[in-house]
This record gives C-alpha cells, sequence and structure tokens, in this order.
C-alpha cells in the first residue's frame, strides 16, 4: 500500500541544513528550542504561530545553520503542511457550519435522546458526540453539544457529570485519534501513513476508549466532584420549530460519507491491492480526503442547506462564514508543519531513530511519550502532535504501513495527557460547566489522562498481532 497521494508533501522540500556539531548540540538545540515556544505561549501568551516561527529559527541557529538558511526548512515545511492538511481543514470547516447552522446537530441529537432511557443517557451522550465529532473541530463541538448536554440534565434530573463526562470523551476521542481532525491529518501528512488505514486502526481504538473513559468513567467522576448546579446561562439551544428540517437520515448519511469513502479505500487497497486495477483507482480517487471531504461538503449543501430552506445566498454565506474562525487553526498547523521540517533537516529525527535503537525502546512508546511531554508543557494537543510527529518521523521510514498508522495514533493519544490550566479547552469545560478548577482537574482533566492512557494501552498490545 502507498502513502495517500493527497497528503503526499507538494512543496519541495529544500535540502538539508548542515550541521556540523554533536548530538549533544542538536539536544541543546531541541530542548532550547522547545523550551522557548513553551515559554513564548504560556507566558508571554504570544499566539502559537509566531510562537513556533522564533523557535525554529532558535533551533536552526544553535544547531549550526548559516544565518541565510535559519527559516528555510521552516517555509517549505510551512507551505507543505498547509497544501496538505489546510484544503481539508477547511472543507471540514464548511461541513460542520452547514451542520450546525441547518440543526442537523439538533436532530442527530433529538432523535437519539428521544430513544434512550435514564440508563442509557449516558451511551446516548457519547453516541452523539461521536457522530458530531467526526466533522467538527473540537471547539465547535463544544459550543454545539454543551447547552445539549445541560438541557438533557435539567429535564432529565441527572447528574451533569454523568451525561456530561460522555460528550465531552466522545469529541476529544475523535479530536486526537481519528482522521480528518488537524492534528490526525498532520501527523498522516509527516510519517507517510495511510489515511484509510489510520481511520479504520483509530475507529477501531477509539470505540473501546470512548466506552472507558465515557460513560464508566462519568460514574467516577460524578463521586469526585459531587452534585453540579446546572447553569441556567448557557449558549441556547435552538428550541423554536423549523418550517424545513434536514431528516435524520440525511444527516447521518452526510457526516458518515467521507468516513465511509475513505475506509472503502483502505479495503480496496486490501482486498484488490493493484494499482492498476480499474476498481482500485475509483476507490483511490473517491477515497481520497480531499475528494470525500468535498463530496460530503457538496452533498451537505443539499441535505442539509437546502433541507432548511436555505436558498443559494444563505448557503454560500454559510460556507464563507466557516472559513473565518479557521485561518488561526491553518496557520499554527502550518507552523508546526515549519517547526517539524527543521527539526527533520537540522538531523534531529536521525539522532532520535539512533538513540531508540540503543535504548531499545519501542518507537510507539517513544513518540506517546514525546507527546506527553509536549502537551504537558504547552497545553496545546496540535503543537504536541506535530512536533513528536517531526522528531520521530524517521522511526516510521521502514514501518509497514499498519505499524506506521499506529504510530500516528500513540502520537495522538499522547497529544490529549492531561490537560490543565495552560489549555484553553480546560477552561472552555470550567466555564461551560460552572466548576472550580479543582473539579475541572478532577473531571475533565482526569478523562483526558484515562483516553491517553487506555488508547496506548491498547495500541501497544495491537502491535504485536497485525
Amino acid at each position: 500500500m502507498t502513502p495517500s497521494p493527497t497528503l503526499a508533501v507538494l512543496a519541495a522540500a529544500p535540502p538539508a541544513l548542515p550541521h556540523t556539531g554533536s548530538d549533544t548540540q542538536l539536544l541543546i538545540a531541541v530542548l532550547l528550542s522547545i523550551g522557548a515556544i513553551v515559554l513564548l505561549i504560556t507566558k508571554l501568551k504570544l499566539h502559537p504561530f509566531l510562537a513556533l516561527t522564533l523557535g525554529s529559527g532558535l533551533l536552526a541557529a544553535v544547531a549550526g545553520a548559516p544565518f541565510d538558511k535559519l527559516l528555510s526548512s521552516f517555509s517549505a515545511g510551512f507551505g507543505s503542511t498547509v497544501a496538505g492538511v489546510g484544503l481539508l481543514i477547511g472543507l471540514g470547516a464548511m461541513l460542520g457550519k452547514l451542520l450546525a447552522d441547518s440543526g442537523g446537530a439538533n436532530i442527530i441529537a433529538d432523535t437519539v435522546l428521544s430513544r434512550s432511557g435514564p440508563k442509557a443517557l449516558p451511551w446516548a451522550m457519547a453516541l452523539i458526540a461521536a457522530v458530531l465529532g467526526l466533522p467538527l473541530f473540537f471547539e465547535v463541538g463544544v459550543v454545539l453539544l454543551i447547552p445539549i448536554v445541560l438541557l438533557v440534565a435539567r429535564r432529565g434530573n441527572v447528574p451533569l457529570m454523568r451525561i456530561g463526562i460522555p460528550a465531552l470523551a466522545g469529541l476529544s476521542v475523535l479530536h486526537g485519534l481519528v482522521p480528518p481532525h488537524p492534528g490526525p491529518l498532520v501527523a498522516v501528512d509527516a510519517l507517510k501513513a495511510d489515511l484509510g488505514v489510520t481511520l479504520a486502526l483509530g475507529l477501531l481504538i477509539a470505540v473501546p476508549t470512548l466506552i472507558i473513559a465515557g460513560p464508566l468513567f462519568a460514574r467516577v467522576a460524578e463521586r469526585w466532584v459531587g452534585p453540579l448546579e446546572i447553569p441556567e446561562a448557557a449558549t441556547p439551544v435552538e428550541t423554536a420549530k423549523r418550517e424545513h428540517t434536514p431528516s435524520f437520515g440525511a444527516v447521518l448519511a452526510t457526516i458518515l460519507l467521507p468516513v465511509v469513502l475513505m475506509l472503502g479505500k483502505a479495503l480496496a487497497d486490501v482486498v484488490i491491492d493493484d494499482p492498476k486495477a480499474l476498481p482500485q483507482r475509483v476507490f483511490d480517487f473517491i477515497g481520497s480526503p480531499l475528494i470525500a471531504l468535498l463530496a460530503a461538503t457538496l452533498l451537505g449543501m443539499v441535505t442539509l442547506g437546502r433541507a432548511a430552506g436555505f436558498d443559494k445566498a444563505r448557503i454560500s454565506d454559510t460556507v464563507g462564514k466557516s472559513l473565518g474562525p479557521i485561518a488561526g487553526i491553518v496557520f499554527i498547523v502550518g507552523a508546526g508543519g515549519g517547526f517539524k521540517q527543521t527539526l527533520i533537516d537540522v538531523g534531529v529525527g536521525n539522532a532520535v531513530s539512533e538513540w531508540s535503537s540503543k535504548w531499545h525502546i519501542s518507537a510507539l512508546l517513544l513518540g506517546w511519550l514525546i507527546a506527553v511531554l509536549i502537551r504537558l508543557a504547552t497545553g496545546s494537543a496540535t503543537v504536541a502532535t506535530i512536533t513528536a510527529a517531526g522528531i520521530v518521523a524517521p522511526l516510521a521510514a521502514d514501518m509497514s504501513s499498519t505499524h506506521a498508522a499506529l504510530l500516528v495514533l500513540a502520537i495522538g493519544a499522547g497529544s490529549l495527557f492531561l490537560s490543565h490550566v495552560n489549555d484553553a479547552g480546560f477552561w472552555l469545560v470550567k466555564e461551560y460547566f460552572g466548576m472550580s478548577v479543582g473539579q475541572t482537574l478532577k473531571s475533565w482533566s482526569a478523562m483526558e489522562t484515562v483516553i491517553s492512557v487506555v488508547a496506548i494501552a491498547l495500541i501497544m498490545p495491537l502491535s504485536l498481532v497485525i
């Protein structure tokens, strides 16, 4: 199997930056650059794009690159990452905006909740979050889901933690482990993994992880946090009945279309395994992430936009407004790609490869540990994923497609570890649920840690089997 051509590097990378220093000098360069990025983001509150740009220059300078070449690798990495991932982020944002504005999210929630009894509510919320989490960014999913969680808790007289944790777990697991979310996409690109295989294995790991970190852990979090008052002031749920609404089946089909197409490509690669065969060429085309997401977005304009009564101008306006909020995400991801390319070009990846062979440490565990450390330091799952992928990229060169995909998942799992006060998601959850810092640490932070540990605990033995 070959890596997805859509995520191949589209800009030619420059020749590796000349480096004559020792491995010790490289280690110092990495530690100083990551330390600088952490301080700039956490202490000086500098935007991550600027912090990653400055950190890349510092990395190249300390590693011994010529002055006029300090940011050449960064520029090439930025361009190739945005070319490979930026389009997909944009299409995902369009689909998510159509889902939100058409009322499709509420249709999914209302349908599932109307068929769930009190005991099944935590499982229903986990299912809703997982389905909505496929096309939505984490922050968008939180804004859409939390009001639904508060409304269900109030109406059903159910403890807030019992259904809140499953909902948050569903969004977080998908965000960290399953493409087309930005972190997994960038890791797939950096490690040259097969997107379809990564998606299939990501879903395989995500299901048991969600069960443990969601409905099961919710019982524990409920005891740790204690009773919570349900905040009255929250983003209002759309209560007014629309004259036109999308059907449940149409909404579900639109959300699942890109997943089905990408999984179909992965299955064709295994079953047919002949690049010249017409059926595989067709599956390779329609199952590429760009075409799959483009198809879902175009379909969503009809099944979501037109079905909700939107005219052409309203659909165009909805799609257009979706792009503004993601500009920051695209620039951060691109800057992370630049930092990753600088790490590779100064020789950090090769040094890590040599160290790991000497220490006899699993590449999967190494990727997870590096992502954990960067996550704890920066608070950003995306920055942790991008940086860790850049550091361990050479280890994936000789891996099979399944093990490269598992390395992507290991890094994604590490990037979710222990969200705390330097993570914007921490404060978003705290404010929406009206919790104290201590209660947020006992619930949200603990849940993120459970996700990370359970996922790597499933990935490691799976790597021995497949």
